[in-house]
C-alpha cells in the first residue's frame, strides 16, 4: 500500500477515535480549546514518591515527535539521578498509550527540562532520540559529568546508534543557577540540507557535536555569576544568512564554527533568549536582559533598559497583535511575577499586564492558535492570552498541579499535531501521569493531515 494511503488511513483512524471518545465540539465557538486527546502515561514507566503527606505517581520530563513514522505524534519520558541533571530511565510510548520501549530504571524527577531531543539527527529519514544518559559503571560526584554518555537512539525502537563519553563532556562540572539547565538544541552548524549537528550548554562550557557524535568546537563563557551571567538555555538560528546557525547567550553571538562574532555583558538577567525575525523580516538575537534586540556585529537595535526590565524572566516572539506591523516581544520583565509586556517591532511598550500567576511563574509560550496567518497566542500556567494583554480562554479540565512549586506545574509544548497548519498546545506536569492535548475548534476531519514536527518541539524553550 502507498505511504500516502497509509498515512491518510492512520490520520482518519486517529481522528475518529478522539471525536469519538474525548471531544465535546458540538457549537463550541471557533478557537475554544477543546480536549483533543488525554494520554495516561503508561502505568509500568510510572515513579512515585511522597510530597507533603501525598503519594505522587509521574512520568517526569516529556518530549515529542514521530517516532515510528506512522505520522503520528508519540512521547518520550525520562527522568534523571545524581541530583535531577543525570537522565537514567528513558521510555517511549505511543498516542495511544502503548508503550514502545524504556532504557534504564529508577530515577527521579529531573531539576530541569533536561538533555533529551527528538530529531532525524542523521538525515536519513527515520527519527532518532539524541540524549544524555548517566554511565552506571563509572562513579562520579552528582555536579559532575565524569560518568555522562551522549547517546544516539533509535527512535522506534530505542537500540543504541552510537555512543561516545568524549573528554570535552566527561571534564565538565559546576553548581549553582547556571549549572542546571542542560538542553540539547538541535542546530545546522555545517549547511548540511537539514540540522544535523547539536549544541549544549554546561555552565561556562558550550559543547557543539555532529551527528557521529564528533565534537566540532567548544567555547567557554567568561560571565557566570548569578544574575550577570548569559542565558541559562542558548538559542540558535541562522542570523546572518549563510545557511548556518550562529549561537548566542545574550552574552555571545557565536559564528557556525564557534568562534565569536561578539562577547558583552548587555544587560543582567539575561534569562531568555531567541534568534528571530524582527525587523522588516531581519534575523536578530532577541534577548531579555534589560530587553535587547541587538544584530549580527553586536549592534543593539533595541534597548528597552533597566528601568522597563530589571528582570528579563522570558521572552517570545510572534505576531501577537494583528493589526500592527510583526512581530512582537512580549517579556515577563520583573522576574518571577506575572508581570509581562508587550513591545511593537518600532521598540515601543504598547502595553503592560499581568498573567495569572502559575506556580514558578515560568513557562510563557507563543502558539500559532490561529494558524501561520493569524494573531498568535501566548500560553501560561493553563490559560491563552491575546497580545493585547487579554485572557483568551482557559484550558479546559486541567486539575491543580501536583508537586513541588519549582517543577509542579503544567510546560507548554505547541505542536501541529492535527496537521491543519494550527497549532494544538501539549501541556504535561512532570510531577504528574497525563499528558493532555488541546486544540482549537472547530476540528474539521477533511483538514487532518500527517503530524510532521517542528524546530519548535525538537527544540521546545518549556523553561529558561
Amino acid at each position: 500500500m502507498p505511504l500516502r494511503i497509509r498515512l491518510a488511513i492512520c490520520a482518519a483512524g486517529l481522528l475518529a477515535e478522539a471525536l469519538a471518545g474525548e471531544l465535546t465540539v458540538a457549537a463550541a465557538p471557533r478557537g475554544t480549546p477543546l480536549l483533543y486527546r488525554r494520554i495516561d502515561v503508561p502505568t509500568p514507566l510510572l515513579a512515585r514518591a511522597d510530597h507533603k503527606g501525598r503519594t505522587l505517581l509521574y512520568g517526569g520530563d516529556v518530549r515529542i515527535g514521530d517516532l515510528t513514522g506512522n505520522g503520528q505524534p508519540d512521547f518520550v519520558v525520562f527522568r534523571s539521578a545524581e541530583g535531577g541533571m543525570k537522565p537514567c530511565f528513558l521510555a517511549a510510548f505511543a498516542l495511544d498509550g502503548t508503550v514502545l520501549w524504556q532504557a534504564g530504571e529508577g530515577g527521579g524527577q529531573p531539576a530541569r527540562p533536561g538533555p533529551v531531543a527528538i530529531h532525524d539527527i542523521d538525515g536519513d529519514g527515520v527519527v532518532e532520540v539524541v540524549c544524555f544518559f548517566r554511565d552506571p559503571t563509572t562513579p562520579a560526584p552528582p555536579a559532575s559529568m565524569a560518568n555522562m554518555l551522549v547517546q544516539i537512539r533509535e527512535g522506534a525502537t530505542g537500540k543504541v546508534k552510537l555512543q561516545a563519553a568524549p573528554e570535552a563532556l566527561r571534564a565538565c562540572s559546576g553548581r549553582g543557577p547556571n549549572w542546571c539547565h542542560h538542553r540539547i538544541l538541535i542546530a545546522n552548524l555545517r549547511g548540511t540540507p537539514t540540522p544535523r549537528d547539536f549544541v549544549v550548554k554546561l555552565g561556562d562550557r558550550l559543547l557543539a557535536f555532529d551527528q557521529n557524535l564528533r565534537l566540532l568546537w567548544s567555547y567557554r563563557i567568561r560571565w557566570n555569576a548569578y544574575g550577570r551571567c548569559s542565558a541559562y538555555i542558548p538559542a540558535v538560528g541562522d542570523i546572518d544568512g549563510d545557511g548556518r546557525d550562529e549561537v548566542t547567550g545574550g552574552y555571545y553571538l557565536l559564528d557556525h564554527d564557534g568562534s565569536p562574532l561578539w562577547e558583552k555583558p548587555l544587560g543582567r538577567h539575561m534569562d531568555s533568549v531567541a534568534i528571530a525575525p524582527w525587523d522588516g523580516g531581519r534575523v536578530r538575537a532577541i534577548c531579555s536582559g534589560f530587553g535587547h534586540v541587538v544584530d549580527a556585529a553586536g549592534t543593539a537595535i533595541l534597548r528597552l533598559g533597566p528601568e522597563a526590565v530589571p528582570h528579563g524572566q522570558e521572552a517570545r516572539v510572534a505576531d501577537f497583535v494583528p493589526d500592527l506591523p510583526g512581530p512582537e516581544l512580549i517579556l515577563r520583565y520583573n522576574g518571577h511575577t506575572p508581570q509581562a509586556m508587550v513591545v511593537g517591532n518600532d521598540g515601543r511598550i504598547l502595553r503592560r499586564f499581568r498573567l495569572n500567576p502559575s506556580p514558578n511563574n515560568t513557562g510563557m509560550e507563543a502558539v500559532l492558535w490561529h494558524g501561520p496567518s493569524g494573531p498568535a497566542l501566548l500560553y501560561n500556567g493553563g490559560m491563552l492570552w491575546r497580545g493585547t494583554g487579554e485572557p483568551f480562554a482557559r484550558l479546559p479540565g486541567l486539575p491543580e498541579p501536583a508537586g513541588p512549586p519549582k517543577m509542579g506545574w503544567y510546560h507548554c509544548i505547541p505542536a501541529d499535531v492535527c496537521g491543519d497548519a494550527r497549532e494544538e498546545v501539549v501541556v504535561y506536569n512532570p510531577w504528574d501521569r497525563f499528558i493532555a492535548i488541546y486544540s482549537p475548534a472547530p476540528l474539521d476531519p477533511a483538514a487532518f493531515r500527517t503530524y510532521r514536527p517542528r524546530p519548535r518541539q525538537y527544540n521546545v524553550r518549556l523553561m529558561d
